[in-house]
């Protein structure tokens, strides 16, 4: 695959936050552990190694091993799993949505940043192992986020009435959306795996965690992959202690809201991800997953008759830890306490929450992780590619949004000049002599010119529009031409990985889009990735 690359604060499509701290600006450091440098890896290690400690290896290590009870384990990700019961085993994690069929194709970037980053620090650090993780967000809620994936311009969705956490839906009704998508696929080999793999992800398990747990494991196992569900007794307990401490003082409350003030106080371009409630937990049972609030000295679960006294919800927390869920407030710190992780693995917007919580992990005195922003990618066919070179259009110019990339590139193609900054600028120097003239005559002239000024450069504005709109009719055809390839590869206007479902690539390239991507992804080269295949 031939590659390009383009900054991300190039591309429009990155908040400033996080292009800040890509540049490392000294304002933020104090919202983050050490920067994803190769040589940093060392001293998160180091602290890793102190705080975690040989009994929660022990625990995690069992509760992985019963996950994967009925799962086809690669040797690889089998010695990854019994290699964390080592103290010098650590974690490099990434987190998802449990998105039908994987849902965006960023779903794949994430995992693929994460194995190639544990294998890059194998490199760097032979004396330690590295596993890469997916965490599956099991006790998530929002259905309408998760129940579609897009192929080839359609919406493929699993529509059913739901209640309670999502890895616990049953599969039930997505034999229908297999008989929809079948009949978009064809016939050919790679249309037929997808079929095949869908079925046996959805159709043959019960759950949408097993479900997506097989898919993973299926096209990531050869790379030593390891797949955990969070809602697990067995770990929640490890979370017991940080649990009792949210319900009865609202640390994370007080801690988060503090760093988002500090963080607002910075720059007005920081948007805050998330903002705390006083208490940031969910109650989880069959078919319900509702929040926990504290009212009259009493603690309820919102929307139900379930209430506790102090000492009734201390007692049903060590009797049922798994009924307590971390919303995204606490999930990262549940994480942290259950993995010897580095390092975690993120888009834009998640890196940007993670910022938002330094000062709570300070706090519980849990070591926080580096965050390393996923590796962003677009591909782009050998066809494509072509056209574009016969366009003259740029890498950077696709970057472009819709309207611009247009206005810019008719300028470029004109046989005219469409551009009237010299107009505009011998316009303004005429002015600034009547402004002189005025102040050495009558003062009182100057509103009068300055409002002439103003009247005629916006005339020449409209007259720059609107000869920029009849050379855009002239050039129609090439004006759609370019349009066509925009709309290709930034589908909707947004960027192709936030858009379309992995299944569309595969279907072209096969096996070897995946293995490409692993050659090709370097999790630690803070540039947005162009890939011609």
């Amino acid at each position: 695959m031939k590659q390009n690359h383009i900054a991300f604060n190039k591309t429009g499509y990155f908040s400033p936050l996080i292009c800040d701290y890509l540049d490392e600006k000294s304002e933020l450091k104090s919202f983050y552990n050490h920067f994803p440098k190769l040589d940093n890896f060392q001293n998160q290690i180091t602290q890793k190694t102190e705080s975690f400690s040989l009994e929660n290896r022990s625990i995690l290590v069992s509760a992985l091993s019963k996950q994967y009870q009925n799962i086809d384990l690669s040797d690889k990700t089998n010695q990854n799993i019994k290699s964390l019961s080592s103290k010098n085993t650590f974690t490099i994690v990434t987190g998802h949505q449990l998105n039908l069929f994987t849902g965006p194709l960023y779903f794949l970037y994430k995992i693929i940043s994460a194995i190639n980053l544990s294998n890059q620090l194998k490199q760097q650090y032979p004396q330690h192992n590295f596993v890469p993780v997916y965490w599956m967000a099991t006790e998530d809620h929002d259905f309408e986020e998760i129940n579609y994936f897009n192929f080839k311009g359609k919406k493929f969705q699993w529509n059913k009435e739901v209640s309670g956490a999502v890895g616990e839906l049953s599969t039930d009704g997505l034999e229908e959306v297999l008989e929809l998508f079948s009949q978009d696929l064809g016939n050919s080999t790679n249309a037929k795996t997808l079929k095949k793999l869908f079925n046996q992800a959805y159709v043959e398990h019960d759950n949408l965690t097993d479900a997506t747990r097989f898919l993973a494991n299926e096209l990531f196992k050869d790379y030593g992959l390891v797949i955990i569900d969070g809602n697990d007794k067995t770990l929640k307990r490890l979370f017991v202690p940080f649990i009792e401490t949210e319900l009865l003082n609202k640390t994370s409350f007080k801690a988060v809201s503090e760093a988002n003030e500090k963080l607002a106080s910075i720059s007005e371009d920081y948007k805050i991800q998330v903002n705390p409630r006083e208490i940031n937990l969910f109650y989880l049972n069959e078919g319900l997953r509702e929040r926990i609030v504290f009212e009259t000295d009493t603690f309820k679960v919102l929307n139900t008759n379930i209430s506790w006294s102090k000492n009734e919800i201390k007692q049903e927390l060590s009797e049922h830890p798994e009924r307590f869920s971390p919303n995204v407030i606490m999930r990262p710190l549940y994480q942290e306490v259950i993995l010897p992780n580095l390092c975690y693995i993120g888009g834009g917007g998640e890196l940007a929450y993670w910022m938002q919580l330094k000062d709570y992990f300070d706090k519980v005195k849990i070591v926080f992780p580096m965050l390393l922003l996923r590796n962003s990618v677009l591909i782009k066919s050998e066809n494509q590619s072509k056209k574009l070179k016969k366009l003259n259009i740029s890498d950077n110019d696709i970057f472009l949004k819709r309207d611009a990339f247009i206005n810019k590139k008719v300028r470029e193609i004109s046989n005219i000049d469409i551009d009237f900054s010299k107009q505009k600028k011998y316009l303004t120097q005429q002015f600034e002599d009547l402004h002189k003239l005025s102040e050495q005559t009558d003062k009182s002239f100057l509103g009068a010119v300055k409002a002439q000024e103003v009247k005629q450069l916006k005339g020449l504005a409209n007259l720059e529009k609107r000869l920029l709109k009849a050379q855009k009719r002239k050039l129609r055809d090439e004006v759609e031409r370019m349009t066509k390839i925009k709309d290709e590869l930034f589908p909707n206007g947004s960027l192709q990985e936030r858009n379309i479902n992995f299944s569309e690539l595969y279907l072209e390239y096969g096996d070897s889009l995946i293995e490409n991507l692993i050659e090709s992804l370097e999790p630690l080269n803070s540039e947005f990735l162009i890939l011609t295949c």
